[in-house]
C-alpha cells in the first residue's frame, strides 16, 4: 500500500514544497524514516504513533516506510507530524478523500493528539500559492498567520481527529475554518491589528534642544542612511535614537510581506492577523555573538541584521560589542543582505536596515567634555583602546557622525521651540515620496540604496560643488566608499529641501557630517 501527501518546510525565509510518502509493506513491525531527516523529524515517528493510538485509530503493525521527498534538502522541526499522521491513515485505508492531494499539510503532533503551532507557516503557505496548491490544512495557532496570504483556502486543526472533519469538507467549506476559530474554549491567541508599536508615547516634542541631532535624524530617515552619535553620558543619545520609529513611515505591502515572513521564520508572530507594517526596531544588548547578529546555526536562521530588515538596528553603547559581532556587520551594510555558508547548503537572508549607534567618546564618557564635577580620567591609551574597537572599514560605512553635546541649562523649558515627531514625519514623507518617483522601476527605494551608474545620474554636481568636494576628498583622505556615501547623503538633503540639483550647501552639509570621525578617531 503506498500513499502519498503534500507539506512544506522553510528553506532561509522561503518555504519549499515536500512531498511525504508512506509505503506499508509486510514484515516485521517497523518504521522507517528516510529524506536526509534531522533529529526532531526522525522523532515524529513516535509522536505520530502514539497520537494515532490516542486518537481512537490504529497503527499498522507492518513494514512502514516514510519518504521525505526531494531526499536531498536537509529537513528539520516537526512541522512534518500531521502531514505523516494523515498520509498514513490514508494509505492504511482508515482515511479516505481525494482532495487531501490537493491540501498542504502543516503541523506539530502532540502524544494526545493535539495539534501543536510550528514556526515559518507564512513562508511555507505563499510559497504554495506560488505552487498553485489552494488548500492549506494548518494548527489552529496558525490560522491567522497563514490567511495573511490573500487567495488560500485555510483549514484549522486543533487535534487529529478534525481529520476526518476536514476530509469531509475539503472540497469547499467555507464556514469550517469560522467555526473552529469561534467556537468556545478556543485556544486560538487574540487577534494583533499590527505590529508592536515600538514608538507608543514616545515623541520629539518631549526631547529639549539637540535641534542639530533631529536635523540629522531626519536626513537619516528620510534616505536610509547609518547614523552614530557620539557624545557624553545623559546626553539623549539612546533617547533620541529610541523615537527614530516614530517619524519611519509605514512599509508599503511587499515590504510588509518580506518582513513578516522573517519574524514567521522566527517564531515571533504570536498569532498576528494582519501583515507588520510598522518598521521594525531592533536593539540587541551588546553582549550578542556574531551568530545572533548575522544568524547561525546548525541550520541557519535571521540573525538581528535580518529582523531589522526595512526598519532600524539600534547598536547602543557601539563600542562595547564584540570586534566579531560588530565585523559581521560589513556584508549587510553593503550587499543589504547576509550569506551564511554550511557544508550542505548556502543561505542568505535579506538584510536591508538603518544602522543607529551611539557611542561615549572614552571610557568613562567625559573626554572633550570635562566638568569640575566630571572630569576624564581615562589615559591616551585607554581612550585610542576604546576607539579602534571599531574598525576603519565599519566606521567608513556610516554616513552620519553627529556630536552630541551637553545640555545648557537655560535650553530647558523651550518646548516651544522644539520639533514634533509628526513635523519631522512629515518632511521624511515629503522626501520618500520624491525618492519613489524619481527611482521607479529601478527595485531602488531611498538613496542610502544607491550605487554605480545611478548614483552618477542621480548625484550630479555643479562645478563649484565639485570642486569643493575635490579640496575635501583630499584634505581629509576620504575613501572611494566615503565619496560614494557623501554623494548620496548630498542627495538626499537636496530632496528635504525640494531641490532638482544638489548644491553647495547641501554639499557642505553632507560632508561635515563626515569630518567628525578624522576629528574624533584622529
Amino acid at each position: 500500500m503506498f500513499g502519498k501527501v503534500r507539506s512544506a518546510c522553510v528553506n532561509g525565509i522561503e518555504g519549499k514544497l515536500i512531498e511525504v510518502e508512506i509505503d506499508i509493506s509486510s514484515g516485521l513491525p517497523q518504521v522507517s524514516l528516510v529524506g536526509l531527516p534531522d533529529a526532531a523529524v526522525k522523532e515524529s515517528a513516535e509522536r505520530v504513533r502514539a497520537a494515532v493510538k490516542n486518537c481512537g485509530f490504529k497503527f499498522p503493525m507492518e513494514r512502514i516506510t516514510i519518504n521525505l521527498a526531494p531526499a536531498d534538502l536537509r529537513k528539520e522541526g516537526a512541522s512534518f507530524d500531521l502531514a505523516i499522521a494523515v498520509c498514513l491513515l490514508l494509505t492504511s485505508g482508515q482515511l479516505t478523500g481525494e482532495p487531501w492531494s490537493e491540501a498542504l499539510i502543516i503541523g506539530e503532533l502532540a502524544l494526545d493528539g493535539s495539534v501543536r503551532p510550528v514556526p515559518g507557516v507564512l513562508s511555507m503557505v505563499h510559497h504554495a500559492r506560488t505552487m498553485g496548491i489552494p488548500k492549506i490544512v494548518v494548527p489552529l495557532q496558525n490560522a491567522k498567520e497563514a490567511m495573511l496570504v490573500e487567495g488560500m483556502d485555510v483549514y484549522a486543526v486543533a487535534h487529529l481527529r478534525d481529520v476526518t472533519q476536514i476530509g469531509q469538507h475539503l472540497i469547499n467549506d467555507v464556514n469550517h475554518l469560522y467555526h473552529l476559530l469561534n467556537k468556545p474554549g478556543s485556544d486560538s491567541p487574540p487577534t494583533e491589528s499590527d505590529s508592536a508599536d515600538t514608538g507608543a508615547g514616545l515623541d520629539y516634542a518631549d526631547v529639549t534642544g539637540q535641534q542639530h541631532v533631529k536635523r540629522a535624524l531626519v536626513i537619516a530617515a528620510a534616505g536610509m542612511h547609518n547614523i552614530m552619535l557620539i557624545g557624553p553620558p545623559g546626553t539623549g543619545k539612546t533617547m533620541l535614537v529610541r523615537r527614530l520609529p516614530t517619524i519611519m513611515p509605514d512599509m508599503e505591502e511587499n515590504e510588509a510581506l518580506e518582513v513578516t515572513k522573517i519574524y514567521s521564520v522566527s517564531g515571533q508572530l504570536r498569532g498576528r492577523a494582519q501583515l507588520m507594517t510598522s518598521r521594525p526596531f531592533r536593539s540587541p544588548h551588546h553582549t550578542i555573538s556574531a551568530g545572533g547578529m548575522a544568524g547561525g546555526g546548525t541550520i541557519p536562521k535571521p540573525g538581528e541584521v535580518s529582523l531589522a530588515h526595512r526598519g532600524i538596528l539600534f547598536l547602543d553603547e557601539f563600542p562595547e560589542f564584540s570586534r566579531n559581532a560588530l565585523e559581521v556587520l560589513r556584508q549587510p551594510l553593503e550587499d543589504n543582505q547576509v550569506t551564511i555558508s554550511r557544508a550542505r547548503a548556502v543561505y542568505t537572508f535579506p538584510a536591508n536596515f538603518m544602522l543607529a549607534a551611539s557611542m561615549n567618546p572614552c571610557p568613562c564618557g567625559f573626554f572633550g567634555a570635562e566638568t569640575v564635577t566630571s572630569p576624564c580620567t581615562c589615559s591616551p591609551l585607554k581612550i585610542n583602546q576604546y576607539r579602534s574597537r571599531i574598525s576603519g572599514p565599519l566606521l567608513d560605512r556610516i554616513d552620519l557622525h553627529v556630536e552630541v553635546p551637553r545640555m545648557e541649562y537655560r535650553l530647558f523649558g523651550q518646548e516651544a521651540s522644539s520639533l514634533s515627531s509628526a513635523e519631522m514625519k512629515e518632511s521624511v514623507i515629503r522626501a520618500q515620496s520624491i525618492q519613489q518617483a524619481r527611482y521607479r522601476g529601478t527595485g531602488i527605494r531611498f538613496n542610502g540604496e544607491l550605487a554605480g551608474k545611478l548614483l552618477r545620474r542621480h548625484a550630479r554636481l555643479k562645478p563649484e560643488a565639485d570642486q569643493l568636494l575635490h579640496s575635501t576628498f583630499d584634505t581629509l583622505a576620504l575613501s572611494a566608499r566615503a565619496y560614494d556615501r557623501i554623494l548620496k547623503l548630498a542627495r538626499t538633503i537636496a530632496d528635504l529641501e525640494g531641490s532638482r540639483d544638489i548644491e553647495i550647501a547641501h554639499l557642505a552639509e553632507a560632508i561635515q557630517y563626515r569630518t567628525l570621525d578624522r576629528k574624533t578617531f584622529q
